[in-house]
């Protein structure tokens, strides 16, 4: 299992393939969030039912976490060059999701190169 906080400390980066994106860690996702930066009036998608089978699915390789939103396009079009994210709010896996210092937000973003994605550890999904 790798571990996203490692990978963040790494400095590993992910990518985006249409409407996948793939992710170098592990983790237990709790929520998924998709907000457009286009306006301060806009309000992210949340995506609490990860068992939708019409909405997102699930893969999970040795090194990798894999997420296609299947109610998406083209991620990188639609997100890509500042106008949204990604946010996880999610665990290590295997840790306690009981516990609250074992959930973090983890902000998704778009690079300039449009396959490429970052992330980064975030406190607070409502202050980007």
């Amino acid at each position: 299992m790798k571990s996203f906080l490692d990978a963040f400390r790494n400095g590993e980066k992910g990518f985006v393939v249409k409407n996948a994106v793939f992710l170098p860690f592990h983790c237990e996702i709790i929520s998924i969030w998709i907000g457009k930066e286009m306006s301060l009036l806009a309000t992210p998608e949340m995506i609490v039912d990860l068992s939708e089978s019409d909405i997102l699915w699930l893969r999970e390789g040795d090194s990798f976490t894999n997420i296609v939103f299947k109610k998406w396009n083209d991620l990188s079009k639609e997100l890509g060059r500042h106008k949204g994210h990604i946010i996880l709010r999610a665990a290590e896996k295997g840790a306690d999701i009981f516990k609250s210092e074992n959930i973090h937000y983890i902000r998704i973003g778009f690079t300039e190169h449009q396959k490429e994605i970052f992330f980064e550890i975030i406190d607070d999904p409502y202050d980007l």
